[in-house]
């Protein structure tokens, strides 16, 4: 089913939307969980999404993505966290990082499951439920894919601090200063999506397998 630019934006804006700033709210619940008050204060341990939305990262790059093809780049606006104000920094850094994907892995088995409740809604209902839920799949599992990539300033980056022995962890953190630029320069020259398409998919099948087992 061929779909024209506006039906595309319809169907990925909000797998889009929420996908991205439900994944930052996560990481100020769980920073708040380990003792860091600072997304708190700033009122950003939240789901109302208008909250998270960075204009170019969260609508228009999306969107570009979805509109050209190829894998889909996005950000909101980062939750702030202080490290310094965990309890356990070095150690709790790991869940306030692993916080994210673990978001988007949940969502991505919620529309898991509503693509299989599409599949016996009537017609009028299971196609743009149908498209939606694997549009919302798609969506999460490359973000909980790209963000587990072991770059700061990306997720797995900060799991790679909290895991390294400290002799290793400082400089490795280091990298976070050039980590966007790197990220850029891989997907640019394709390298990101030979890296991600493969897992990607394995997570996808797994996903898939595991809802239809339900």
């Amino acid at each position: 089913m061929e779909l024209s630019i506006i039906q595309k934006i319809i169907i990925y804006a909000i797998p889009i939307i929420f996908a991205i700033t439900v994944h930052e709210a996560a990481h100020g619940y769980a920073a708040r969980h380990f003792g860091d008050m600072t997304a708190f204060n700033a009122g950003r341990i939240t789901l109302n999404p208008l909250k998270h939305i960075d204009p170019f990262g969260t609508i228009l790059l999306p969107a570009l993505t979805v509109i050209l093809g190829g894998i889909l780049f996005g950000w909101a606006k980062p939750v702030p966290v202080n490290f310094g104000a965990l309890r356990n920094p070095k150690k709790d850094m790991l869940w306030v990082a692993a916080a994210g994907p673990a978001s988007n892995f949940i969502m991505a088995v919620f529309w898991a499951l509503m693509f299989k409740l599409a599949l016996s809604a009537p017609e009028a209902i299971a196609v743009p439920l149908g498209l939606m839920a694997k549009a919302g799949v798609s969506i999460n599992i490359v973000l909980m894919v790209l963000n587990l990539l072991p770059l700061p300033p990306l997720d797995g980056g900060r799991i790679a601090v909290s895991l390294l022995p400290h002799h290793l962890a400082r400089p490795f953190a280091q990298i976070e200063r050039y980590g966007f630029f790197i990220l850029i320069a891989l997907l640019f020259t394709g390298v990101l999506g030979m890296v991600l398409g493969p897992l990607v998919n394995l997570t996808s099948n797994f996903i898939y397998s595991f809802v239809n087992l339900l």
